[in-house]
């Protein structure tokens, strides 16, 4: 039987990083004999301009009869002047809400081939290996907004069952790696903040007492993962939180454009995306670093349809590129060249298939 697979390219860079992400899944489905669907639909800037809205419901449909999404990127300065209501953005919380994608799992682990890449001494790189689960469906984001010419007002709200979720699929995950979690929050000023720490020392008090359990205030957190990154197992935190720090991490493994992400929930299709944004202002030019999303679709491959072989296969595949000095610009080695996008992506399918 085979599994149903949708890919929203989207905007900007996203198309063509998506591109590179779907030559590897269906290159290693071939050589490991994993049956797929594959189907595209638009959604984001791309939805606006054709369908008038960032999140169609006949993409919306497609992803709910799907064993998987894949998404590349939305939004650009094209839609800027849009209602908020219409911009692409929204089409990308729409989806995760219509699914119920309450957590966005982010890896972030050091290559030493790609120490020169970081801003950090290569000595606080090492074994650094973290996976950060942002909780992606309350908090800020989403709560109630308006805004005048001269005031405005975001609102953030988390139930108990919101936190309880997301800090259970966080635990589950420290189980199975290094068994340690630090939540993060704002506890200190937030009353929501106050909240999730409650919850979450009952949570891994009464369900998880194996757990080496610490607690983080958020710019705290801020300045440890750069201090002491390698001391992280898995991070748990809230919607806004989890945004910032994860594009702050990604600065440990050398660009934002090496990271996947995958967002669950608890049952249906889940989500996975490069956590880069659609970068508008290399468009086109064959310059943008498609590592993030090939190894999304390796966690589409592990997570959701369950290959893990198939998911190492493509790991595997990068990494060797990269330590091979086969770089996009972003991440150029000591000798100044680089390749584009498309050219990575060849790579990549020509270590899968050589190995």
């Amino acid at each position: 039987m085979s599994s149903k697979i949708v890919f929203l390219p989207g905007d900007g860079v996203g198309p063509s990083v998506t591109a590179q992400a779907r030559a590897a899944i269906e290159t290693v489905a071939d050589i490991h004999g994993i049956a797929l669907q594959c189907s595209e639909a638009r959604m984001g800037g791309a939805a606006i301009d054709a369908d008038g809205s960032p999140l169609p419901e006949s993409t919306l449909a497609a992803c709910r009869d799907s064993d998987a999404v894949f998404l590349g990127a939305v939004g650009g300065p094209k839609w800027a002047n849009v209602p908020v209501e219409l911009r692409p953005e929204q089409g990308l919380l729409g989806l995760r809400k219509a699914l119920g994608l309450f957590a966005n799992l982010r890896p972030v682990i050091t290559l030493p081939a790609l120490s020169s890449a970081s801003p950090l001494k290569a000595e606080r790189l090492a074994n650094v290996d973290i996976m950060v689960v942002r909780e992606l469906t309350g908090g800020i984001y989403f709560g109630k907004r308006a805004r005048t010419d001269t005031s405005a007002f975001d609102t953030c709200e988390y139930t108990a069952e919101e936190i309880e979720r997301v800090c259970r699929a966080a635990a589950d995950l420290a189980k199975k790696r290094r068994g340690k979690i630090t939540s993060v929050d704002k506890a200190n000023v937030l009353d929501t903040s106050r909240l999730w720490r409650d919850v979450a020392t009952q949570i891994f008090a009464d369900e998880y007492p194996e757990l080496e359990v610490e607690h983080l205030l958020v710019d705290a957190a801020a300045m440890h993962l750069l201090s002491r990154p390698a001391d992280f197992d898995v991070i748990v935190t809230e919607n806004m939180f989890g945004d910032i720090l994860t594009d702050e991490a990604s600065m440990l493994a050398g660009s934002l454009g090496l990271l996947p992400s995958a967002s669950i929930g608890s049952e249906g299709p889940s989500l996975y995306e490069p956590i880069h944004g659609s970068a508008p202002d290399i468009a086109g030019l064959d310059v943008a670093n498609p590592c993030g999303a090939i190894l999304s679709g390796a966690m589409l491959l592990r997570h959701a349809l369950h290959h893990a072989g198939a998911a190492a296969a493509i790991e595997s595949a990068v990494t060797s590129c990269l330590e091979r000095g086969i770089r996009t610009r972003d991440v150029v080695g000591a000798d100044g060249k680089s390749v584009g996008t498309e050219a990575f992506g060849a790579a990549v399918i020509a270590e899968l298939k050589s190995a």
